[in-house]
């Protein structure tokens, strides 16, 4: 998760990016921009090495 948490760090140029295990999932992390939860990161189950990155964008956040 780190190579993971790297990429991440680097497409969206932000350094405050942390991946979090979950605890009953060991197939993903929870994705988080200093204390606030973005979205999540799944391996891929169709593609040995690679990541899905999963993030809903509610209405209410929206302007």
């Amino acid at each position: 998760m780190r190579k993971v948490e790297g990429h991440l760090r680097g497409t969206f140029a932000n350094a405050r990016i942390t991946l979090v295990p979950r605890p009953k999932q060991k197939d993903s992390a929870e994705v988080y921009i200093a204390d606030e939860f973005i979205g999540v990161v799944f391996e891929d189950e169709d593609e040995a090495g690679s990541y899905m990155f999963e993030m809903a964008i509610l209405s209410e956040d929206l302007p």
